[in-house]
């Protein structure tokens, strides 16, 4: 239903979607995640024409929606969008909000529009509400009734940008649970949402957006329990990390010791496993200086939010060398105390650099 090839969107000197391809068949679910301002909001308003995209072409069933001769309010009547903040008829009761598109646009008698009203809100389960204004409704209220307008003008496809952003915790589940029953009768959906269970459980697809592309995609379990690009696992496993590039055995580790206390009191890691963390990279630069003297050093520190664990990762290039396992270097006494404040410690040769994984008890 809805075929995106090279799409691009400049605002001014700021690129904000650089080469997105995307097909999406009908009655799919495609949930699209990744980080604040990587594009995903404006994805939508391109697909939908709200914005002009600089680039590329959208076909929505076949049509080529950037063509000028293309029908777009009437493309419009057949993909509607739910938006973050609402935008109802402030001065509209919820049924007039419903029954004024299908009145003008579709030519419906009122009549006819207000039981459609009437149908969809009791499936939404607000028909008692039904001449109540906007501001005697809750948030979730009212983006229920922004879905309801959005199915009286029977779509074939609904774009959702973070339908429940803007909502208190306690109201996120009945849009959620409205969104899951449309699902479930074949509604072809596009949401941009932050909730990963969600997306997780309703999904045919999710796509994770980055750098202003779609940077992997694949099924929920796919990407949700084994992504395969690092930015996607750090997003889905709420990974922080703090790098280093050390290319001296004259490296500063008390202004290091510093900044690596700030990051773990961010995290609010446990006071043992900071100090256990600082002993453990102080032994292992000490096996390292004799190697600094002919090749650099990256040490990246991550914790992952979602699997509260610390991970350590340190990368040499030069000759395949293991410092743990190394006989010329004296790494005995200090290798004890790294072995007993971690739960594994692997060793790797990738791509002619040598890894080392520790992950702390």
């Amino acid at each position: 239903m809805i075929t995106v090839k090279h799409l691009s969107k400049n605002f001014g000197n700021l690129v904000v979607l650089s080469d997105v391809n995307l097909e999406i068949r009908e009655g799919e679910v495609i949930s699209v995640i990744g980080p604040s301002g990587t594009g995903k909001s404006t994805l939508l308003r391109c697909i939908n024409l709200l914005d002009r995209p600089s680039g590329g072409s959208i076909y929505i069933d076949g049509v080529d929606i950037l063509d000028a001769k293309t029908d777009v309010p009437k493309i419009r009547q057949k993909m509607n969008m739910v938006f973050q903040s609402f935008n109802l008829f402030a001065h509209l009761c919820v049924i007039d909000n419903l029954t004024i598109a299908p009145i003008r646009l579709l030519g419906k008698s009122k009549q006819e529009a207000e039981q459609k009203a009437m149908d969809i809100l009791t499936l939404v389960g607000l028909a008692e509400k039904a001449h109540s204004y906007p501001d005697e409704l809750s948030g979730g209220q009212k983006q229920r009734v922004a879905i309801a307008r959005c199915l009286a003008m029977d779509p074939e496809i609904i774009l959702f940008d973070e339908p429940t952003s803007s909502l208190d915790p306690t109201m996120v589940s009945e849009v959620l649970s409205v969104i899951r029953r449309l699902a479930k009768e074949g509604m072809t959906m596009v949401i941009v949402t932050h909730e990963m269970d969600f997306a997780r459980d309703v999904s045919n697809r999710v796509m994770y957006m980055d750098e202003g592309i779609i940077y992997e995609e694949g099924t929920p379990q796919q990407i949700f329990d084994n992504p395969q690009k690092e930015k996607t696992r750090a997003f889905i496993n709420r990974i922080r990390s703090i790098h280093y590039h050390i290319t001296s055995p004259k490296y500063d580790l008390y202004t290091m010791n510093a900044e690596i206390e700030v990051f773990c009191e961010k995290q609010i890691l446990p006071l043992k496993t900071r100090k256990n963390l600082l002993m453990i990279i102080e032994e292992l630069l000490q096996m390292y200086k004799p190697l600094l003297l002919t090749a650099a050093l990256d040490m990246t520190l991550s914790y992952s939010e979602k699997q509260e664990s610390v991970e350590l990762v340190l990368e040499s290039s030069g000759v395949a060398i293991n410092v743990l396992d190394n006989k010329q270097l004296p790494v005995e006494s200090g290798l004890r105390v790294i072995r007993s404040m971690t739960e594994s410690i692997a060793y790797q040769r990738v791509n002619d650099r040598n890894r080392l994984t520790l992950i702390l008890n």
